[in-house]
């Protein structure tokens, strides 16, 4: 297996299980994994939130934990990472204001290298123009975004994910099985039993 070098970008209040699960298995199955956060540096921490279905009419949010980065923002090469991944939650609403979080998300799609994104995540793919012509899931409030910014919306189940070339989406944090495992096939991966 080639060990990949992965680049997820986050920011406060991301979804705790949207970038804690994502960023832990990834590495298990030996990648290499930077979280990174504009305007902060390696080893210091984003606060997370907890998405909950819990029959209301949208998802409940609690506290989560503190998220401690790995990287620093400022030194990114996306040219240096083989793939992308983008959390949900509240961050991406922020961060795709962010006009380098857009120019490096350009660069992953214009390339052709692996993209994953889940949640509110698909705002950033939207908001940097990689979704003409593409077909995606996210939360379903983020669905009107992806249709405004040119990509074909699939509604799947909460637990269900979506692969489009090299871009995999998913709605929320039940569909990390599915999700990561279609990224981890996007991304070459074998994991022999």
């Amino acid at each position: 297996m080639a060990v990949r070098k992965i680049l997820m970008l986050v920011g406060d209040f991301v979804e705790d299980y949207e970038v804690m699960v994502p960023f832990q298995a990834l590495q298990a199955v030996g990648h290499t994994v930077h979280a990174v956060c504009p305007g902060k540096k390696a080893g210091e921490k984003v606060r997370t939130a907890v998405h909950d279905f819990e029959g209301d009419q949208t998802y409940s949010e609690k506290p989560g934990h503190n998220f401690a980065l790995n990287a620093t923002f400022d030194d990114v090469r996306p040219e240096a990472y083989d793939a992308l991944v983008i959390p949900g939650g509240r961050a991406p609403e922020y961060i795709r204001l962010d006009q380098r979080v857009l120019a490096i998300v350009r660069h992953f799609a214009e390339t052709h290298k692996p993209i994953a994104a889940i949640c509110h995540g698909p705002q950033v793919l939207a908001a940097a123009g990689v979704l003409e012509g593409r077909s995606c899931t996210a939360y379903p409030a983020v669905g009107p975004e992806v249709r405004r910014a040119g990509g074909r919306w699939v509604e799947v189940a909460v637990d269900e994910a979506h692969v489009d070339g090299n871009l995999v989406t998913a709605p929320a944090w039940p569909a990390h099985p599915k999700w990561i495992a279609r990224f981890l096939e996007v991304l070459g991966t074998r994991i022999a039993p």
